[in-house]
């Protein structure tokens, strides 16, 4: 019985000269609530989807 993989939501900002995570979570409407706080403080933020594939046998 193979369950869904579920997608993780990675809030990361820029820091010269790399992007720092500072948030890993499975819900997007906390990741967006995040993103946008980080936005109108004048931030650079972005969001990462990754799901990871179904293992095969």
């Amino acid at each position: 019985m193979a369950d869904k993989p579920v997608t993780t939501y990675i809030v990361s900002v820029f820091d010269k000269p790399h992007w720092r995570t500072i948030l890993t979570t499975k819900d997007k409407a906390e990741a967006d609530a995040l993103e946008q706080a980080m936005v109108q403080d004048g931030v650079k933020a972005k969001i990462e989807e990754t799901t990871p594939k179904a293992k095969r046998r």
